[in-house]
Formats: C-alpha cells, structure tokens, sequence
C-alpha cells in the first residue's frame, strides 16, 4: 500500500507546474556560453543519460536560516528524489530559473530513522513539523489534495542541511566554508517580507494553507532535533 501511495505520489508531483518566476540573485562570473560549449552541451544532453536527476520528481519551496544566526535567512527551492519510504535527498537552488544557483543538499528522514540517530548526530538535524503546519513550505503547481497527501507525509520528517554557496549574502561564487542551516520552528522567526514575497509571486496565501493543513497529524518534536545553538557553541 505504501508503495502504491508512493507511486501515486510520483505521478502527481510530476504532473505539477514547477513555476519559473524566482531569480537566482547574484550573477556568477565568466564569460557567455561559447558556441563550441553549447554545441558540446547539447551533443551531451541528446547522448547521455541521467538516472539520478530524472529520478527528481518534487519541488518544495521553504525557507532556512544559518545555524547560529537566525537574521541570516533565505529562500530555499528544493528539488527532492523519493529514495524510499524513509528517506528523500534534495539539491537546493537559491531560485527556480534556468540560472539558479545550487546552494546545498538537504537529506531528509522520517521520524522512525531519526530515533535511531547517535546523540551526538541529531544535533545536526532539524524538525520539518513547524514548517509543514505553517504553511511556509509548499509544492508549487500540484493539486490541494496531492500537496495535502505529501505535507501529511513530510510533517513529521527530520532534515539536514548544508549550504556550499551562500547567494544570498552576494557571493558570486561558493567561496568560503559549507554552513550548516535550520527550518523555523515557531512563530515571529521568519522575516514576514520573505514570506510575502513568495506568496506573491506563487499566488499562495500562507495563511489559508496553515488552516488547511490543521488536520495533519503532527507529531511532537523527537529529542535532540532543533539543536542549532549547541551545534554552533561546539563549533
């Protein structure tokens, strides 16, 4: 059963509008795309094959903070691979336009795995309860009852993150050290204009999504996760 949801789960995703209207906002150097480049690039996308990024079938879009500066905030678009029942990967652009920018990867597990992590281990992972209840992480262009479907499914999911390129602090190329980010987890973390900005140009209302989602079984937050400042003492 739980495969056929899976399965099901696929299709809808796929059939999903991704949406192309958020821009990367640096500009890496270099020089335009030679046509020699582009002529390899193309030869290179009609003879190759790519399992591992066709197997890409969810777009999430949310938000993270830096652990250990919670001002340090920005959008994230996920674009996610369902592994298996317990465990998704994500590479994580800083927008959704041909240009965007790869910030990072996000692992995700579900509670069972979690549970099961070393102590020491947790700490690097935060909890997607609030911002699935929030509202604040959505599945652009899928229908309500597919998004409802996958939220009911992510909520109680746990998340570790790094970020290789920080755009939002306008650095043109990923220089300096991976940054390892946090989900908010209650209200008045999130800058609200980063919030009406996404509404805005997903034609989302935040709010009516947290009322829709106040069904969802949510449970309470596992020990050890949300673990941000411990992590950034130790550091």
């Amino acid at each position: 059963m739980r495969n056929l949801i899976l399965s099901g789960f696929t299709v809808l995703l796929l059939s999903g509008c991704g949406a192309n209207n958020s821009a990367s906002p640096v500009n890496a150097p270099g020089a335009p795309v030679a046509g020699k480049t582009a002529l390899l690039e193309s030869g290179a996308a009609a003879l190759q094959s790519r399992p591992p990024i066709d197997a890409i079938n969810t777009y999430l879009d949310g938000f993270h903070y830096y652990c250990g500066d919670k001002q340090g905030q920005m959008e994230a678009h996920h674009y996610v691979t369902i592994l298996n029942d317990d465990v998704m990967q994500a590479v994580i652009f800083d927008g959704n336009k041909k240009d965007a920018k790869l910030m990072g990867v996000e692992y995700i597990i579900s509670e069972r795995l979690f549970k099961q992590l070393p102590a020491g281990e947790k700490k690097y992972w935060h909890s997607h309860r609030y911002e699935v209840k929030s509202g604040s992480l959505i599945a652009p262009g899928i229908p309500d009852a597919a998004e409802h479907a996958l939220m009911g499914k992510i909520v109680n999911t746990y998340g570790k993150t790094w970020h290789t390129w920080h755009t939002d602090r306008d650095k043109t190329l990923p220089l300096g050290e991976p940054a390892l980010m946090m989900g908010f987890t209650a209200d008045g973390q999130m800058n609200p204009a980063l919030l009406h900005d996404r509404d805005r140009r997903f034609g989302v209302d935040t709010q009516k999504i947290r009322a829709a989602r106040a069904d969802l079984d949510a449970h309470p937050v596992a020990a050890g996760a949300d673990n941000c400042q411990r992590v950034h003492q130790a550091h």
